[in-house]
Protein backbone atom coordinates (compact mmCIF):
# COMPACT_ATOMS: atom_id res chain seq x y z
CA UNK A 1 0.00 0.00 0.00
CA UNK A 2 1.40 3.75 -1.13
CA UNK A 3 2.35 5.87 1.82
CA UNK A 4 0.47 8.86 2.53
CA UNK A 5 2.64 12.14 1.38
CA UNK A 6 2.45 12.97 4.97
CA UNK A 7 3.66 9.05 6.00
CA UNK A 8 6.24 9.12 2.67
CA UNK A 9 7.66 13.00 3.91
CA UNK A 10 7.99 11.50 7.38
CA UNK A 11 9.91 8.33 6.62
CA UNK A 12 12.13 10.67 4.45
CA UNK A 13 12.65 13.74 7.38
CA UNK A 14 13.10 10.23 9.92
CA UNK A 15 15.88 8.65 7.76
CA UNK A 16 17.82 11.71 7.92
CA UNK A 17 17.33 12.73 11.18
CA UNK A 18 18.43 8.67 12.00
CA UNK A 19 21.32 9.13 9.83
CA UNK A 20 22.29 12.91 10.94
CA UNK A 21 25.84 11.48 12.20
CA UNK A 22 26.38 8.81 9.07
CA UNK A 23 26.64 11.30 6.50
CA UNK A 24 28.13 8.33 4.21
CA UNK A 25 24.77 5.99 4.81
CA UNK A 26 22.21 9.41 4.32
CA UNK A 27 24.16 10.08 1.02
CA UNK A 28 23.85 6.55 0.08
CA UNK A 29 20.75 5.69 0.98
CA UNK A 30 18.41 8.60 1.05
CA UNK A 31 15.35 8.84 -1.64
CA UNK A 32 13.62 11.97 -1.88
CA UNK A 33 9.61 11.32 -2.11
CA UNK A 34 7.91 11.14 -4.77
CA UNK A 35 4.67 13.18 -3.86
CA UNK A 36 1.75 13.68 -6.49
CA UNK A 37 -0.13 15.78 -4.64
CA UNK A 38 0.74 17.45 -0.92
CA UNK A 39 0.37 20.92 0.43
CA UNK A 40 2.86 22.09 3.12
CA UNK A 41 0.19 23.62 5.22
CA UNK A 42 -2.59 21.03 5.07
CA UNK A 43 -0.59 18.07 4.35
CA UNK A 44 2.38 18.29 6.99
CA UNK A 45 1.91 21.47 9.16
CA UNK A 46 -1.81 20.77 10.62
CA UNK A 47 -1.10 17.12 11.01
CA UNK A 48 2.22 17.95 13.36
CA UNK A 49 -0.80 20.50 14.63
CA UNK A 50 -2.57 17.70 15.35
CA UNK A 51 -0.72 14.70 16.53
CA UNK A 52 2.78 16.38 17.93
CA UNK A 53 1.82 19.50 18.68
CA UNK A 54 4.60 21.18 20.22
CA UNK A 55 5.79 25.73 20.56
CA UNK A 56 6.46 26.44 16.50
CA UNK A 57 6.88 29.85 16.84
CA UNK A 58 8.52 32.58 19.28
CA UNK A 59 9.00 36.59 18.55
CA UNK A 60 10.81 38.23 20.56
CA UNK A 61 10.28 42.36 19.65
CA UNK A 62 12.99 45.40 20.52
CA UNK A 63 11.43 45.54 23.54
CA UNK A 64 11.69 42.51 25.14
CA UNK A 65 8.11 41.61 24.31
CA UNK A 66 7.54 37.76 23.43
CA UNK A 67 5.19 36.07 21.13
CA UNK A 68 4.86 32.18 21.82
CA UNK A 69 2.63 29.63 19.41
CA UNK A 70 2.20 26.44 19.24
CA UNK A 71 1.57 24.14 15.95
CA UNK A 72 -2.33 24.21 17.05
CA UNK A 73 -2.16 27.88 17.44
CA UNK A 74 -0.82 29.05 13.79
CA UNK A 75 -2.92 26.27 12.23
CA UNK A 76 -6.15 27.74 13.68
CA UNK A 77 -5.20 30.83 12.92
CA UNK A 78 -4.12 30.73 9.50
CA UNK A 79 -7.48 28.58 8.83
CA UNK A 80 -9.19 31.76 9.74
CA UNK A 81 -7.02 34.18 7.96
CA UNK A 82 -7.75 31.21 4.51
CA UNK A 83 -11.52 32.27 5.37
CA UNK A 84 -11.04 35.47 5.61
CA UNK A 85 -8.97 35.56 2.13
CA UNK A 86 -11.18 33.70 0.59
CA UNK A 87 -14.03 36.25 1.47
CA UNK A 88 -12.14 39.26 -0.10
CA UNK A 89 -11.62 37.12 -3.20
CA UNK A 90 -8.45 35.04 -2.82
CA UNK A 91 -8.36 32.17 -5.56
CA UNK A 92 -6.29 29.10 -6.19
CA UNK A 93 -3.59 30.43 -8.52
CA UNK A 94 -4.09 33.89 -7.67
CA UNK A 95 -0.85 35.60 -6.51
CA UNK A 96 -0.47 37.27 -3.04
CA UNK A 97 2.31 39.60 -1.74
CA UNK A 98 3.51 39.61 1.60
CA UNK A 99 5.59 42.57 2.62
CA UNK A 100 5.79 41.76 6.74
CA UNK A 101 8.76 42.09 9.19
CA UNK A 102 9.50 39.07 11.57
CA UNK A 103 5.98 39.17 13.21
CA UNK A 104 3.93 36.46 13.54
CA UNK A 105 1.25 37.59 11.06
CA UNK A 106 3.95 36.54 8.38
CA UNK A 107 4.20 33.13 9.27
CA UNK A 108 0.04 33.11 9.37
CA UNK A 109 -0.29 34.52 6.37
CA UNK A 110 2.47 31.84 4.33
CA UNK A 111 0.34 28.98 5.90
CA UNK A 112 -3.05 30.74 4.56
CA UNK A 113 -1.99 31.49 1.28
CA UNK A 114 -0.87 27.58 1.06
CA UNK A 115 -3.67 26.75 1.94
CA UNK A 116 -5.76 28.60 -0.47
CA UNK A 117 -3.59 27.46 -3.39
CA UNK A 118 -2.61 30.18 -4.10
CA UNK A 119 0.48 31.91 -4.94
CA UNK A 120 3.03 34.09 -2.92
CA UNK A 121 5.50 36.74 -3.99
CA UNK A 122 7.82 37.34 -0.63
CA UNK A 123 8.63 40.87 -0.41
CA UNK A 124 11.41 42.52 1.71
CA UNK A 125 10.46 45.64 4.07
CA UNK A 126 13.44 47.44 2.68
CA UNK A 127 12.23 47.63 -1.49
CA UNK A 128 11.47 51.18 -2.45
CA UNK A 129 7.51 52.23 -4.56
CA UNK A 130 9.77 51.15 -7.89
CA UNK A 131 10.56 47.93 -7.09
CA UNK A 132 6.82 47.37 -5.49
CA UNK A 133 5.52 48.72 -8.68
CA UNK A 134 7.30 46.50 -10.50
CA UNK A 135 6.52 43.35 -8.10
CA UNK A 136 3.24 44.10 -8.73
CA UNK A 137 2.89 44.40 -12.22
CA UNK A 138 5.26 41.79 -13.23
CA UNK A 139 3.59 39.63 -10.49
CA UNK A 140 -0.13 39.95 -11.59
CA UNK A 141 -1.10 40.58 -7.85
CA UNK A 142 -4.43 40.60 -6.82
CA UNK A 143 -4.21 40.57 -2.93
CA UNK A 144 -1.51 42.59 -0.93
CA UNK A 145 -0.42 41.38 3.19
CA UNK A 146 1.75 44.12 4.71
CA UNK A 147 2.81 45.83 8.06
CA UNK A 148 1.18 49.49 7.91
CA UNK A 149 4.36 51.72 8.36
CA UNK A 150 4.86 50.00 4.37
CA UNK A 151 1.61 50.60 3.14
CA UNK A 152 2.58 54.07 1.50
CA UNK A 153 4.51 52.73 -0.31
CA UNK A 154 2.00 50.86 -2.70
CA UNK A 155 0.82 52.60 -5.98
CA UNK A 156 -2.73 52.48 -6.77
CA UNK A 157 -3.92 49.86 -8.60
CA UNK A 158 -6.84 47.09 -9.15
CA UNK A 159 -5.56 45.31 -5.87
CA UNK A 160 -7.24 44.19 -2.67
CA UNK A 161 -4.97 45.49 0.48
CA UNK A 162 -4.52 43.90 3.47
CA UNK A 163 -2.49 45.93 6.09
CA UNK A 164 -1.27 44.39 9.54
CA UNK A 165 -1.55 46.88 12.55
CA UNK A 166 -2.76 50.19 12.34
CA UNK A 167 -5.93 50.97 10.40
CA UNK A 168 -5.23 52.48 6.85
CA UNK A 169 -7.79 54.00 4.65
CA UNK A 170 -8.82 51.70 1.76
CA UNK A 171 -7.01 48.71 3.00
CA UNK A 172 -8.74 45.71 4.79
CA UNK A 173 -7.55 45.13 8.72
CA UNK A 174 -5.49 41.84 9.01
CA UNK A 175 -7.18 41.24 12.43
CA UNK A 176 -10.37 40.82 11.44
CA UNK A 177 -9.42 37.63 10.18
CA UNK A 178 -10.37 36.97 13.69
CA UNK A 179 -14.34 36.68 13.05
CA UNK A 180 -14.03 34.59 9.82
CA UNK A 181 -15.11 31.01 9.98
CA UNK A 182 -12.94 28.71 12.23
CA UNK A 183 -13.45 25.57 9.65
CA UNK A 184 -11.24 25.82 6.83
CA UNK A 185 -11.99 23.41 4.28
CA UNK A 186 -9.86 23.24 0.87
CA UNK A 187 -11.65 23.64 -2.86
CA UNK A 188 -9.65 20.56 -3.65
CA UNK A 189 -6.61 18.69 -3.99
CA UNK A 190 -2.95 20.49 -4.65
CA UNK A 191 -0.87 18.75 -6.84
CA UNK A 192 2.76 18.54 -5.59
CA UNK A 193 3.55 20.42 -8.62
CA UNK A 194 1.28 23.37 -8.71
CA UNK A 195 3.06 26.63 -7.73
CA UNK A 196 3.03 28.49 -4.54
CA UNK A 197 6.27 30.99 -4.05
CA UNK A 198 7.11 33.56 -6.58
CA UNK A 199 10.30 35.10 -5.76
CA UNK A 200 12.33 38.34 -7.23
CA UNK A 201 15.93 37.56 -7.20
CA UNK A 202 18.34 40.11 -6.38
CA UNK A 203 18.68 41.85 -9.73
CA UNK A 204 22.85 42.45 -8.68
CA UNK A 205 23.88 42.51 -12.46
CA UNK A 206 20.14 43.31 -14.05
CA UNK A 207 16.42 43.69 -13.82
CA UNK A 208 15.19 40.98 -10.79
CA UNK A 209 14.13 37.56 -12.18
CA UNK A 210 10.94 36.03 -11.51
CA UNK A 211 11.48 32.65 -9.95
CA UNK A 212 8.67 29.48 -9.53
CA UNK A 213 8.53 27.08 -6.78
CA UNK A 214 5.89 24.69 -6.42
CA UNK A 215 4.72 23.11 -3.08
CA UNK A 216 7.31 20.66 -3.63
CA UNK A 217 10.45 22.31 -4.48
CA UNK A 218 11.21 24.22 -1.18
CA UNK A 219 9.28 22.13 1.40
CA UNK A 220 10.84 18.56 0.49
CA UNK A 221 13.81 20.12 -0.74
CA UNK A 222 14.80 21.67 2.62
CA UNK A 223 15.65 18.71 3.68
CA UNK A 224 18.60 19.47 2.94
CA UNK A 225 18.48 22.35 4.79
CA UNK A 226 17.17 20.51 7.83
CA UNK A 227 19.77 18.41 7.45
CA UNK A 228 22.91 20.57 6.97
CA UNK A 229 21.77 22.31 10.10
CA UNK A 230 21.60 19.74 12.05
CA UNK A 231 18.35 20.07 13.41
CA UNK A 232 16.10 18.23 15.42
CA UNK A 233 12.56 17.75 17.02
CA UNK A 234 12.28 20.27 20.08
CA UNK A 235 15.36 22.15 18.89
CA UNK A 236 15.26 26.51 19.35
CA UNK A 237 16.76 27.83 15.55
CA UNK A 238 17.65 30.97 15.29
CA UNK A 239 18.23 32.07 11.65
CA UNK A 240 19.45 35.64 10.96
CA UNK A 241 17.31 37.11 7.96
CA UNK A 242 15.31 39.74 6.88
CA UNK A 243 11.80 38.60 5.14
CA UNK A 244 11.69 38.60 1.72
CA UNK A 245 14.51 36.50 0.66
CA UNK A 246 15.02 33.15 -0.28
CA UNK A 247 17.49 32.08 2.80
CA UNK A 248 14.28 33.62 4.99
CA UNK A 249 12.46 30.87 3.57
CA UNK A 250 14.80 27.76 3.71
CA UNK A 251 15.76 28.32 7.27
CA UNK A 252 12.90 30.12 9.22
CA UNK A 253 10.14 28.10 7.51
CA UNK A 254 10.83 25.21 5.75
CA UNK A 255 13.91 23.46 7.51
CA UNK A 256 13.14 23.93 11.16
CA UNK A 257 9.29 22.73 10.41
CA UNK A 258 10.34 20.10 8.37
CA UNK A 259 12.37 18.77 12.01
CA UNK A 260 9.57 20.27 14.09
CA UNK A 261 11.43 22.50 15.81
CA UNK A 262 10.70 26.16 17.42
CA UNK A 263 11.76 29.29 14.80
CA UNK A 264 13.03 32.09 17.10
CA UNK A 265 12.55 35.32 15.44
CA UNK A 266 14.11 38.65 16.41
CA UNK A 267 12.18 41.13 15.58
CA UNK A 268 14.27 44.51 15.50
CA UNK A 269 14.43 47.00 13.76
CA UNK A 270 18.45 46.41 12.67
CA UNK A 271 20.97 44.07 13.91
CA UNK A 272 22.11 44.20 17.16
CA UNK A 273 25.09 41.98 18.04
CA UNK A 274 24.80 42.29 21.52
CA UNK A 275 20.69 41.76 21.07
CA UNK A 276 21.29 38.50 19.49
CA UNK A 277 24.23 37.18 21.83
CA UNK A 278 21.85 37.97 25.00
CA UNK A 279 18.93 36.36 22.69
CA UNK A 280 20.88 32.94 22.04
CA UNK A 281 21.94 32.39 25.79
CA UNK A 282 18.46 33.45 27.02
CA UNK A 283 16.22 31.69 24.84
CA UNK A 284 18.60 28.03 24.65
CA UNK A 285 19.12 28.29 21.08
CA UNK A 286 20.38 24.83 19.85
CA UNK A 287 21.51 25.66 16.31
CA UNK A 288 22.30 29.17 14.82
CA UNK A 289 22.73 30.20 10.89
CA UNK A 290 23.98 33.80 10.15
CA UNK A 291 25.82 35.70 7.21
CA UNK A 292 29.20 36.44 7.20
CA UNK A 293 28.77 39.76 7.94
CA UNK A 294 26.59 39.26 11.13
CA UNK A 295 29.33 36.57 12.20
CA UNK A 296 31.86 39.54 11.20
CA UNK A 297 29.77 41.87 13.67
CA UNK A 298 29.92 38.94 16.68
CA UNK A 299 33.65 38.56 16.59
CA UNK A 300 33.64 42.17 17.97
CA UNK A 301 32.51 41.07 21.10
CA UNK A 302 34.15 38.47 23.88
CA UNK A 303 31.96 35.82 22.76
CA UNK A 304 33.43 33.57 25.65
CA UNK A 305 31.05 35.83 27.92
CA UNK A 306 28.11 34.22 26.07
CA UNK A 307 29.07 30.39 25.70
CA UNK A 308 26.31 28.48 25.71
CA UNK A 309 25.46 24.73 26.97
CA UNK A 310 22.19 24.68 24.62
CA UNK A 311 23.95 26.07 21.90
CA UNK A 312 25.16 22.78 19.15
CA UNK A 313 25.38 23.98 15.31
CA UNK A 314 26.46 26.60 13.94
CA UNK A 315 26.15 27.47 9.94
CA UNK A 316 27.28 30.61 8.26
CA UNK A 317 25.46 31.23 4.77
CA UNK A 318 26.14 33.61 1.99
CA UNK A 319 29.52 35.00 0.45
CA UNK A 320 32.12 32.78 1.88
CA UNK A 321 33.06 33.34 5.60
CA UNK A 322 36.58 33.70 5.60
CA UNK A 323 38.92 31.12 7.66
CA UNK A 324 39.60 32.89 10.48
CA UNK A 325 36.31 34.28 11.88
CA UNK A 326 35.55 30.45 11.95
CA UNK A 327 38.78 29.45 13.79
CA UNK A 328 37.59 32.91 16.26
CA UNK A 329 34.10 31.59 17.22
CA UNK A 330 35.89 28.00 17.47
CA UNK A 331 38.41 29.12 20.05
CA UNK A 332 35.24 30.95 21.88
CA UNK A 333 32.43 28.09 21.53
CA UNK A 334 33.82 24.84 20.69
CA UNK A 335 32.32 24.64 17.62
CA UNK A 336 32.94 25.32 13.59
CA UNK A 337 30.82 27.22 11.83
CA UNK A 338 29.73 25.04 8.68
CA UNK A 339 29.40 27.68 5.47
CA UNK A 340 26.98 27.10 2.89
CA UNK A 341 25.42 28.52 -0.41
CA UNK A 342 22.03 27.96 -2.03
CA UNK A 343 20.66 30.01 -5.04
CA UNK A 344 16.93 31.05 -4.94
CA UNK A 345 16.11 29.16 -8.25
CA UNK A 346 17.62 26.15 -6.78
CA UNK A 347 16.66 23.58 -3.72
CA UNK A 348 17.63 20.20 -3.79
CA UNK A 349 21.36 19.71 -3.61
CA UNK A 350 21.04 17.24 -6.82
CA UNK A 351 19.02 19.60 -8.91
CA UNK A 352 20.86 22.53 -9.03
CA UNK A 353 21.27 24.26 -12.14
CA UNK A 354 18.38 22.43 -13.04
CA UNK A 355 16.02 25.34 -13.75
CA UNK A 356 14.39 26.28 -17.09
CA UNK A 357 12.97 29.66 -18.47
CA UNK A 358 9.47 29.64 -19.21
CA UNK A 359 9.72 31.85 -22.18
CA UNK A 360 5.77 32.86 -21.90
CA UNK A 361 5.41 33.97 -18.76
CA UNK A 362 8.61 34.92 -18.81
CA UNK A 363 9.39 33.10 -15.10
CA UNK A 364 12.21 30.92 -14.02
CA UNK A 365 10.90 27.97 -12.37
CA UNK A 366 12.80 26.44 -9.55
CA UNK A 367 14.24 22.66 -9.14
CA UNK A 368 11.20 20.60 -8.45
Amino acid sequence: MALSSTDALKAARDFLLLHREDYATARRDFRWPRLERFNFALDWFDVIARERDREALRVIDQDGAVVSLRFSDLARQSDRLANYLRLLGVRRGDTVLLMLGNVAPLWISILAVAKLGAVMIPASPFLSADDLKDRLERGAVRTVIAGAAYTNRFPAGAWTGVVVGADVPGWQQFGDATKADADFLPDGATNATDPWILYFTSGTTSKPKLVLHSHVSYPIGHLSTMYWIGLKPGDVHLNISSPGWAKHAWSSLFAPWLAEATILALNHARFDAVATLDAILRERVTTFCAPPTVWRMLIQHDLTAWKSNSLRELVGAGEPLNPEVINRVRDAWGITIRDGFGQTESARPERCGGCSWAPVTGIRRGSA
